[in-house]
């Protein structure tokens, strides 16, 4: 039997790897591959190595699998920072659905900077800028940037313009 190639291997593999992360279940099958082929006697170098991890990775899942059988390829509960902006996420809200100058602040629109100076003054929390961004997008909210204006622009030769474009 001839040996079968699929093109663009390398991308393929980071596309099967990508997809294996997308749903517990994947990554319970992927680790249930990985105990299979210690049981056909691959070492945990090799098995990193076909799988895309590392050995001390496939040693995980070995000493979970002895220890609690199937269920210890499951993915476990993560706990992590609580975070800091839970208890004032709807007066936060509130806040950016109102216009920004309402508060005392000179912008129109609310963006990242603003967003993370007006969480340190009213509410002593800090956030980064791009911590500030995702609140947004987590809160449905999406990105307008203003247009610009063009700096000594005649309004008659800009309203024909866009008469005739």
């Amino acid at each position: 039997m001839r040996k079968l190639e699929i093109k663009e291997a390398e991308k393929t593999q980071i596309a099967v790897q990508q997809e294996i992360q997308k749903s517990e279940e994947s990554r319970y099958n992927h680790r249930l591959h990985g105990i299979l082929l210690i049981c056909k006697g691959f070492t945990c170098y090799e098995i990193a190595d076909i799988l895309g991890h590392s050995p001390r990775t496939v040693e995980y899942w070995v000493k979970n699998f002895e220890q609690k059988g199937f269920a210890g390829l499951y993915d476990q509960p993560r706990i992590g920072r609580p975070p800091v902006i839970i208890d004032v996420l709807q007066a936060v809200e509130k806040d950016i659905r109102n216009d920004p100058r309402k508060l005392g602040y000179t912008q129109t629109m609310w963006d990242g900077k603003l967003l993370s100076h007006h969480l340190l003054s009213a509410y002593d929390i800090k956030l980064g800028v791009r911590q500030c961004q995702r609140l947004f997008n987590k809160l449905g909210f999406r990105m307008r940037k203003p247009r610009p204006v063009i700096a000594k622009a005649d309004p008659v030769m800009q309203l024909a313009y866009k008469k005739t474009h």
